[in-house]
């Protein structure tokens, strides 16, 4: 019978995937290394021009990338108090998804939004997706995340949208942050910003 991974708890919190905190985080690294960072000519979203890029949806989707996202995430997040993480559709979708569900098996559940790039124009005609018929995000303590940040511009449609619906934006949280003026953009709309990791740690080998 083979022995259990060293890196895999026996004894770890429900919500752990992987004991040691900076153990998973290195595991990550690789995986979004290996599945999700490649050099090429590419046109990021913001319009810009690199020769580099990251697709984040392959370790997203990935079984167990997707698990040490949401250990990590939820890590990192646990001083806010959180009622809810969400962001703009599609990218934080599968995070917050993965985020919750995680959250479910620990003390302190989270649950999930996401914001409609436009609203939909038949139904409900919603912008904020994930709240049964009589739940609001008022009141709510919100984490905007995200899975590749470049200029922040994406994540700020998010902010204005749960501001708009009544809920306090604790953050601003992302997957990747690549170094490009995000940072500053968000310090100067007076919001709090934090990054899992970096574009240099991958550039850097």
């Amino acid at each position: 019978m083979s022995k259990p991974s060293p890196t895999v708890s026996s004894q770890r919190a429900p919500h752990r995937l992987v004991a040691d905190p900076k153990i998973a985080r290195a595991r990550l690294r690789e995986i979004i290394a290996k599945r999700s960072f490649a050099r090429g000519e590419i046109t990021l979203a913001s319009g810009r021009k690199s020769d580099f890029y990251f697709n984040l949806k392959p370790t997203m989707l990935d079984a167990e990338g997707a698990a040490l996202l949401a250990q990590l995430t939820l890590d990192a997040l646990a001083p806010e108090e959180l009622d809810y993480i969400g962001g703009l559709e599609m990218g934080a979708v599968p995070i917050a998804s993965a985020a919750a569900a995680v959250s479910a098996l620990s003390s302190s559940p989270v649950h999930a939004f996401f914001v409609r790039k436009q609203p939909k124009e038949h139904g409900a005609k919603l912008l904020i997706e994930g709240l049964a018929k009589g739940e609001t995000l008022e009141g709510k303590r919100v984490a905007v995340i995200e899975d590749v940040t470049t200029t922040g511009g994406s994540a700020l449609k998010a902010v204005e949208a749960a501001r708009d619906a009544g809920a306090e934006v604790a953050l601003v949280f992302t997957m990747v942050d690549r170094q490009e003026g995000a940072a500053e953009a968000f310090t100067q709309a007076g919001i709090k910003f934090a990054a899992l990791f970096n574009a240099e740690e991958f550039l850097r080998g």
